[in-house]
């Protein structure tokens, strides 16, 4: 007689998530490709690289005027609304606290704005550099800056290893000034 088998509990399919829900960001600024890196800088693809290609050649110089001036384009927008939206809300409030709000308010835009000005004009450095023939070029050791990195930060002007150096430069010089 065969030894009865203890009777198994029916297989239970794994909890599922509950759905989400479905809605879509307001703003989805770039695409993720497959490695999660963006597909897009400022609406411009990414560069994909040819075998053996010329490092800074024509049209990699092209590729990354487009995305200055994309991006430059950007910021000037940003620049007109933030006017628009001081001037269409400036306003004379009775009320010290809410003068006070909006001045705050104003002043962080403003600063904003200013920090914008400043990259519009690194981003016309830049393209002189482009222009130039100067562009991917590290500005201490002469070296390539590499297209990811350019791609990454459209106006580096160092490669990462003296980006680096800089950096750590910058904090010893932090901290002795911290200690004295």
């Amino acid at each position: 007689m065969a030894a009865e088998q203890p009777e198994q509990p029916a297989a239970t399919p794994p909890e599922q998530p509950p759905p989400k829900p479905a809605t879509t960001p307001a703003r989805t600024p770039a695409r993720r490709s497959r490695s999660g890196r963006n597909s897009t800088i400022h609406g411009v693809p990414r560069y994909s690289l040819r075998t053996r290609e010329k490092y800074m050649n024509e049209r990699q110089q092209e590729h990354f005027r487009q995305i200055l001036h994309a991006w430059k384009k950007e910021l000037m927008e940003e620049v007109d609304r933030t006017m628009n939206h001081m001037q269409s809300q400036a306003a004379n409030f009775p009320d010290a606290s809410d003068r006070a709000t909006q001045e705050e308010e104003f002043a962080f835009k403003l600063r904003t704005r200013d920090r914008e000005r400043k990259l519009i004009r690194k981003i016309d450095q830049t393209l002189e550099l482009i222009e130039n023939d100067e562009y991917g070029w590290c500005e201490q050791c002469g070296v390539e800056i590499g297209i990811r990195r350019l791609e990454a930060r459209p106006t580096a002007t160092l490669c990462i290893d003296c980006k680096t150096l800089d950096e750590i430069k910058e904090r010893q010089v932090a901290k002795r000034q911290v200690a004295n």
